[in-house]
């Protein structure tokens, strides 16, 4: 008898276990940095503070699920970062020229996806590796902000409307959460609920296999980063709305930040498995422990340093997962 045969006959529970692994994983890890940072400082666990770590977390979440698919299909975006920068700097620069707030608002989103599908156009249809590709354009589009900006802050004003995306709540709830929680939602139907879901995870999983049965693979592959190109627009409409002012320097380190809470999350860097679920969770660990480090007077450079080891240790975990699958469930 097989190992994988002994696993199939498993009891519903063990199998449900196996299944969930990493997103129990992090769920676990995720209330452990809670407990500690909540034993350890006095003011983590106030309300003022928690709506802050959730208002600070909406902009990574945002992207972090449209980065999800992209990982899924086996792809990376590194230039997260500088897409939501460049955003930033257009939408101040636009509003400062006096143009009505909703009318940016739609153009920026626009603009987000013309700059992810010409990332997705130079990956898909012309098969340069996307690393390649989007590390390209993290030095163009940061550039281009730091051009159209000469390095300065752009201020804002007369634009309450505008304010409220980023400084509003409802029933107490912070806007960008509110947000952010309908893009995770929104993620988490089209993974799950819909052919164009199960197409992005049949790509990641084998292309060519994916290609001979009549979906559209490059186009899936190219979407995903349109999809990204337009997370990365809203999330810098909102980090505009918050502070009043668009700058070149946004979203710095963004992109280490987001493919932390993907790959934390459980998302396979090899493509073929995903879950928004997880990324939610990977986002609010990244998020927690910014926050609590902040709260108990360690140097805010020492999160790069965690986040980095968050992604060594989450790649391993990830590898190591997949090889013990395929040993003893892929092969049948």
């Amino acid at each position: 008898m097989t190992a994988y045969t002994e696993r199939a006959k498993g009891s519903p529970a063990a199998d449900f276990l196996s299944e969930n692994a990493q997103v129990l994983s992090i769920a676990f890890f995720f209330l452990a940095c809670v407990v500690f940072f909540a034993a350890t400082t006095d003011t983590f666990m106030t309300l003022g503070n928690i709506l802050n770590v959730i208002r600070q977390a909406a902009p990574i979440l945002i992207v972090a699920v449209a980065m999800t698919l992209v990982i899924i299909t086996g792809g990376i975006d590194l230039s997260v970062g500088s897409q939501v920068a460049l955003v930033n700097a257009v939408a101040a620069i636009v509003l400062a020229m006096g143009y009505p707030w909703p009318l940016v608002v739609v153009a920026m989103l626009f603009f987000g996806a013309f700059l992810g599908f010409v990332q997705g156009w130079f990956t898909a249809y012309q098969g340069i590796p996307a690393f390649i590709v989007t590390l390209a354009g993290l030095s163009i589009l940061r550039g281009l902000a730091l051009y159209l900006t000469q390095g300065y802050s752009i201020p804002i004003k007369d634009a309450p409307g505008f304010f409220m995306l980023g400084r509003g709540e409802l029933l107490g709830v912070p806007m960008p959460a509110l947000i952010a929680v309908a893009v995770a939602v929104a993620g988490y139907v089209v993974i799950s609920s819909t052919k164009y879901g199960r197409q992005v995870v049949a790509v990641g999983s084998n292309m060519e296999a994916a290609r001979r049965v009549g979906m559209p693979a490059k186009w899936v592959i190219a979407s995903v980063y349109m999809i990204a190109g337009v997370a990365c627009a809203l999330a810098g409409l909102l980090i505009a709305a918050r502070l009043g002012s668009g700058s070149s320097n946004a979203a710095v380190g963004f992109e280490l930040q987001v493919i932390a809470a993907v790959v934390l999350g459980g998302t396979s860097l090899m493509g073929g498995r995903g879950t928004i679920l997880g990324t939610v969770l990977g986002t609010m660990t990244i998020a927690v422990i910014g926050n609590g480090l902040i709260l108990m007077h360690i140097s805010p450079f020492f999160t790069q340093i965690v986040t980095g080891a968050i992604i060594l240790v989450a790649i391993w975990l990830n590898t190591r997962i997949f090889t013990a699958n395929f040993r003893f469930g892929g092969k049948r």
